[in-house]
């Protein structure tokens, strides 16, 4: 059982977390267990084992809707609010400031040859990215094939669309081998449909709002509400489907391969939620609206981005102790992880592809890839090492 706390130190773990926690939502469940589990005793390790398993079959950002999940068991939907905002606040305001500050220095035409080695590292973040999904969750001949597919078609048909369609089909070819799943006894599911009808209406009443006014911001927010709703598997499933939408679809092409690259860099070497990037998609997509479009850019980027994974979580939880007792439902979710592995590989070598084919970016991107899978090196000093040599190579 979740036990009684005051909510101004939850908060109060939460705003630490936020600004401390590295690593994607393998280390933040990890940092998770550290400060809620061990040093708190806010819920117990099964637990938040549960709500993560629970989250990671739910699109929207694993280790945000985990933490969310947590307040709102604790407090309920204004606790969870409170968590949310608190978690995603820091790093949604770096990006949109480091959005606006990209943007400051191509309108000064100052260079940006110190950042040279930002790109292809961005590239060694998302090959690592690819490759903990698969060791982590690929254990079968039929993860590996899906994943393969997956990779070969989100690869070859670059196009937005193509992921949940992936996605969806992934999870319903392995969903047919739940009777490899242990039986469990079935409770009636009672479903309370207010939250899943409040994320419906959004989705459905921002793509009609957008269509008619053709407004920017609501464009922009119903852009990354869409994405925040079909996305299973945190922000490196987010890159390949922001890099298609935002740089490659020719109606768009808001941002430049290079402004996209050195911007999810940069979110690698920040603490909180990956999806924090969305804000520096946002902000540089109304960077000719000025300073107070880039800021609301920003905001309605990660509101879109973020929202839809709150309401759907609120929904599912609800009713999740019955629903997990059907073996459809856990064994669908072997196809959707091996799936986002496959867009995470696919999005490795389309994101490198702009580059130039130096010895030295092939280079720059296997020992970033190497720095993070075999030693314990600080992602920030990861990042912060490419920002001196590209400086000394540039200007000594």
């Amino acid at each position: 059982m979740i036990r009684n706390v005051r909510y101004y130190i939850f908060l109060k773990d939460v705003l630490m977390l936020a600004v401390t926690t590295f690593g994607g939502p393998q280390a933040h469940l990890a940092h998770f267990q550290k400060i809620l589990v061990d040093k708190r005793q806010y819920l117990s390790e099964e637990e938040l084992l549960e709500i993560n398993s629970l989250c990671q079959i739910l699109p929207g950002p694993t280790s945000t809707q985990t933490l969310t999940a947590i307040g709102f068991k604790i407090g309920g939907p204004n606790l969870a609010y409170l968590t949310l905002i608190l978690w995603i606040l820091p790093g949604v305001t770096f990006m949109t400031l480091a959005a606006m500050m990209m943007s400051s220095i191509e309108q000064k035409n100052w260079s940006t040859e110190f950042t040279r080695f930002i790109q292809p590292m961005a590239v060694g973040f998302v090959s690592y990215g690819a490759y903990t999904i698969s060791v982590k969750t690929i254990h079968t001949k039929t993860g590996v094939a899906l994943m393969i597919l997956a990779a070969v078609l989100s690869y070859f048909i670059q196009t937005p669309f193509i992921f949940p369609i992936v996605l969806l089909c992934s999870g319903l070819l392995t969903a047919l081998k739940y009777k490899a799943q242990p039986k469990e006894e079935k409770t009636k599911i009672i479903i309370p449909w207010a939250n899943f009808l409040l994320w419906a209406g959004v989705l459905i009443g921002a793509a009609a709002l957008g269509g008619i006014t053709k407004a920017l911001p609501v464009r922009l927010f119903e852009n990354f509400y869409r994405n925040g709703s079909l996305i299973f598997g945190g922000g490196q499933v987010l890159t390949p489907l922001l890099y298609t939408e935002f740089v490659q679809y020719a109606p768009k092409q808001y941002l430049s391969s290079e402004e996209f690259l050195s911007g999810y860099a940069v979110a690698q070497s920040l603490p909180g939620p990956v999806f924090s990037f969305s804000a520096y998609i946002g902000a540089l997509s109304m960077r000719e609206y000025g300073t107070a479009g880039e800021l609301v850019g920003g905001f309605v980027a990660a509101l879109g981005i973020f929202l839809p994974g709150t309401f759907l979580i609120f929904f599912v939880i609800r009713f999740w102790e019955s629903l997990k007792k059907y073996r459809a439902v856990r064994a669908s979710l072997e196809g959707i992880t091996a799936a986002s592995a496959g867009l995470v590989i696919a999005s490795a070598v389309i994101l490198f592809q702009p580059l130039e084919n130096t010895v030295m970016n092939f280079a720059v991107t296997i020992i970033t890839f190497a720095l993070l899978a075999f030693t314990r090196v600080w992602s920030p000093l990861i990042i912060l090492g490419g920002l001196l040599l590209g400086f000394l190579l540039r200007y000594v």
